[in-house]
């Protein structure tokens, strides 16, 4: 049975628990005992690792592009060129605030061509700025019939540490965990010009279950 809390996040709950355990035997206080316990229980809840269903019916399959973060959409603007493809592409941007859930999803079916991370700075995530200036994995898939799609995880004002499981040539699957980022953030999504959009700004999105766009045949 696969755990209900991201692995990545059991130092800090275990680190939590503990403060909070030390602190009754130290110096017990209701209060005080309380206000870490909350905290450790927070630490749980932020963490926490839903099962997902991607989306499934007729005419979908390899066609269907999922959100691979939770969130809500706070920018869909053109750009010359994505990272890693270099292609013009309709970059769509997910802010993560920390009551959203942070596991990160495969968007869809495909193998990782490239990996490149940046260290940058830790702006606030909702700035256009952050995508540029800010710490950030950036991911290229290709799917089974040759689509690439860039996808930028994207450190945030809080959060400092950015998880990608992911390694050049691994085959993955659509609404897969593929990683996390800690604490608030975004994650900024490449599509093609001739992909059909289905989200517009300020929709609120679920990781390996919103659809994001559907991909034209020829591209």
């Amino acid at each position: 049975m696969r755990s209900p809390v991201a692995v990545e996040g059991l130092p800090f709950i275990a680190a939590f628990a503990a403060v909070a355990i030390a602190g009754e035997v130290v110096c017990p206080s209701l209060l005080g005992s309380l206000l870490l316990w909350l905290l450790t229980g927070w630490c749980i809840w932020f963490f926490r690792d839903p099962e997902r269903h991607p989306p499934v019916g007729e005419g979908l399959g390899g066609g269907l592009v999922i959100a691979p973060a939770d969130g809500r959409i706070i920018a869909i603007e053109e750009v010359a060129a994505a990272p890693l493809s270099g292609l013009p592409a309709r970059k769509c941007s997910i802010f993560m605030n920390v009551f959203n859930v942070h596991v990160n999803r495969c968007p869809m079916d495909g193998t990782v061509s490239k990996l490149a991370y940046h260290p940058g700075r830790f702006v606030n995530a909702a700035l256009d700025k952050a995508s540029l200036e800010n710490e950030r994995m950036e991911i290229l898939l290709t799917s089974p019939s040759g689509v690439v799609l860039p996808f930028v995880q994207v450190a945030g004002l809080i959060a400092r540490r950015i998880v990608c499981r992911l390694q050049p040539g691994q085959e993955v699957v659509q609404g897969g965990r593929f990683g996390l980022i800690r604490f608030g953030s975004r994650v900024d999504l490449y599509l093609p010009l001739s992909a059909r959009l289905v989200v517009s700004l300020n929709d609120h999105t679920r990781a390996g279950e919103s659809i994001i766009a559907h991909l034209e045949k020829n591209v």
